[in-house]
């Protein structure tokens, strides 16, 4: 038999999700399998609306979609999920015709390289010039001590207490950047995506945390340089969960420094004095949408 010019089942993984191609001849018998048969993940993702016609079938999914899981180790950011396979009976309930197949799928990402270049948006000719020796963009988001003079020894915390977070993005001889904190989530398990789950920043940096009663939770003002930031959040648990451990993810993203904030470059608390939402720069208009729940995408 001649090989196929494509793989039975291609992969791209991309900056925020991957697309899988599969080829309606999977095992390249010359019998097609029907797109109902083909699922992704755990969540059983159907594929996009398939076109007969075709001769593949494609997925598109978020990297935390469809119920993938996340490794991190040292060096890299794993996601995996599976392709699966299940072949619908045949008119005769005692014989089957197919076998179910399950294909493993990794998309991996450098820890220690470029994390997204797609939120800087330049409009000076030297940046596109030198972007492949200039774009490395290093992110750490560090416990901080009570003092914020350096990272803090334990990670261990009390009921009451104050976790005092700080982000930084470091690069090589990039223009000025300015950093915010898309969005932050608490799980019990490594799994982002997994429950419980509390999104503490979410809406593109609106400190959701801030204005639940009896916290401080807060931007801190003002930043130690824009190109770092500064919140506290008040210590919890998740209810009923006997479990000590608490795993935090945070998205972070760059603006130029040049770039005034605005609704999808922000850094919003809640203020219980005033009962309003407060910036950490920019005028009070760009933190409306903290309250609508509806904010801009960049």
């Amino acid at each position: 038999r001649a090989l196929s010019p494509r793989p039975a089942v291609a992969v791209r993984c991309q900056e925020g999700q991957l697309a899988v191609t599969v080829r309606r001849d999977l095992f390249g018998t010359g019998r097609p399998v029907r797109a109902a048969e083909l699922s992704l993940g755990t969540a059983s993702c159907p594929p996009l609306s398939p076109n007969p016609a075709q001769a593949f079938v494609t997925f598109v999914a978020a990297l935390h979609e469809c119920g993938s899981t996340l490794q991190v180790t040292p060096d890299s950011l794993i996601y995996r999920t599976t392709l699966f396979y299940k072949p619908t009976r045949s008119g005769n309930p005692l014989i089957v015709r197919a076998t179910p197949a399950e294909v493993p799928i990794e998309c991996h990402y450098p820890r220690r390289s470029n994390v997204s270049s797609g939120a800087v948006h330049p409009t000076w000719a030297p940046f596109r010039s030198t972007v492949v020796a200039e774009e490395r963009l290093r992110f750490s988001l560090r416990l901080m001590d009570d003092e914020w003079s350096g990272e803090r020894l334990s990670n261990g915390f009390q009921l009451g207490d104050s976790l005092r977070f700080q982000a930084d993005v470091t690069s090589e001889g990039h223009v000025p950047l300015r950093l915010f904190v898309d969005q932050c989530v608490a799980t019990a398990t490594p799994d982002r995506s997994s429950s419980p789950r509390y999104a503490f920043i979410d809406l593109g940096g609106c400190l959701v945390d801030s204005r639940a009663e009896d916290t401080g939770s807060a931007f801190v003002s003002p930043r130690p340089r824009p190109e770092s930031l500064r919140f506290l959040v008040e210590a919890f648990k998740f209810a009923g969960d006997a479990g000590n451990l608490l795993y935090i993810s945070c998205h972070l993203r760059v603006s130029p420094a040049a770039q005034a904030p605005n609704p999808w470059n922000k850094a919003c608390s809640f203020s219980k004095s005033s009962g309003l939402w407060a910036p950490l720069e920019g005028t009070a208009a760009i933190c409306s949408c903290c309250d609508t729940g509806i904010c801009p995408s960049p």
